[in-house]
């Protein structure tokens, strides 16, 4: 397969970059679907597409069809204005790929080639999963909802996911670790109700931004007083409104942030906690508090077998060197948790670099580029893993 692999790169790369120009965001990406399904055109595949969201599962059938494998690409681009400087920037205003998932779904489609030719080898059924609306729209879930584990008819035994990262890991590595991988995710939006007043005389008015600014420190306090340092908690507020002119105390001021939690004890106690601060604060200045909190994903967590199965299937195909075991999870969240909540499997992150990963833009940033050469090794890693993965299942 690896010869395969490698024969695909210059399609790969035309792939990625027809993706890349054309960015989508969200739960509907009509032109993205459109041009995967152009790209499987002609494969021995069952295609469905989705209902809730532009979502495209496609079943490969092998030699006997009482076991399946899934492997899964991400669809959508985040709503940002590229500065890459690539050749092939993004074409629409507001909306660039600047987490990888057009190397994602370039390497599933290549992945998707590959084990087509050699279709009579495997020992079962590949679910090709290609996803829209992982950037916080759970996507996953939609797709779960609508069958995507059983696309093939018995339930998936196994499922893996690869992200390439524009920093952090060097170029070219596979990097991942048995347990929790990467961080659960929630949201946080509070609305501070007070009593507007002209700012020369505060005491007259209820002021809510004094609230909100005291919210915001004692919400970042409690994790330092109230969580064990070994299970780490991250809060970042994104975003503060409130007010329209320096000499006028507002109605009402408002907050959002996310919440990153590795443990499910500290996911829960987070959930129960950052509600009571508010409403705690808010009463000492008079002010009330409007609290929504929304667990978003859990956390992504790998089964240590099949983790295990990975790296080694890694080391033998691009060489020892080249697989690293993270010592910690990324405090970044991904729905495909979902997934693997409900099947075994693993995920890991494919070292995209280019130049020095300690001073590369990162994922998310409107400068990210990527390495496209990787793009071959995910085809072949992808292929070797759904492959071996069938043989290891009886």
């Amino acid at each position: 397969m690896r010869d395969d692999a490698v024969a695909l790169a210059g399609d790969l790369v035309d792939l990625r970059r027809r993706l890349h120009r054309a960015p989508e965001v969200g739960l509907q990406l009509p032109r993205t679907q459109e041009t995967v399904l152009e790209a499987l055109r002609g494969l021995p595949l069952e295609i469905t597409t989705g209902t809730t969201t532009t979502s495209v599962t496609a079943v490969l059938r092998g030699a006997r069809s009482d076991r399946a494998v899934l492997l899964r690409g991400d669809l959508d681009a985040l709503p940002l204005q590229e500065q890459s400087g690539e050749p092939f920037t993004s074409e629409v205003d507001g909306a660039m790929h600047a987490c990888g998932h057009d190397l994602h779904t370039a390497m599933l489609v290549g992945a998707a080639q590959v084990l087509s030719a050699h279709r009579d080898a495997l020992d079962g059924d590949v679910v090709f999963m290609f996803q829209p609306g992982e950037e916080g729209w759970d996507g996953a879930s939609h797709m779960i909802a609508e069958g995507v584990l059983d696309a093939a008819g018995p339930r998936v035994s196994s499922a893996y996911g690869l992200h390439v990262m524009a920093s952090t890991y060097a170029p070219r590595t596979v990097n991942t670790r048995p347990g929790t991988v990467m961080a659960a995710r929630a949201t946080v939006e509070v609305t501070l109700h007070g009593a507007g007043g002209h700012g020369s005389a505060p005491f007259r008015a209820r002021d809510p931004i004094s609230a909100l600014a005291e919210v915001v420190s004692g919400l970042h306090a409690m994790i330092t007083r109230r969580f064990d340092v070994f299970d780490p908690v991250v809060l970042t507020v994104g975003r503060i409104e409130g007010g329209t002119k320096s000499n006028i105390i507002p109605d009402s001021a408002s907050f959002d942030a996310t919440v990153r939690t590795f443990s499910a004890g500290a996911r829960e106690r987070m959930l129960e906690l950052v509600p009571q601060v508010c409403h705690d604060i808010a009463r000492a200045h008079g002010c009330e508090a409007e609290v929504v909190v929304a667990g978003e994903y859990p956390a992504t967590v790998n089964d240590g077998a099949e983790t295990a199965f990975v790296t080694g299937v890694a080391a033998e195909l691009l060489g020892a060197d080249r697989v690293v075991q993270m010592s910690h999870p990324e405090t970044g969240a991904e729905d495909f948790s979902r997934v693997l909540e409900a099947v075994p499997g693993a995920f890991a992150f494919l070292g995209a670099a280019v130049g020095d990963p300690e001073r590369t833009p990162s994922n998310h940033s409107p400068r990210a580029v990527f390495d496209e050469s990787v793009m071959s090794d995910g085809v072949l890693l992808h292929a070797e893993l759904a492959r071996r993965s069938l043989q290891r299942h009886p």
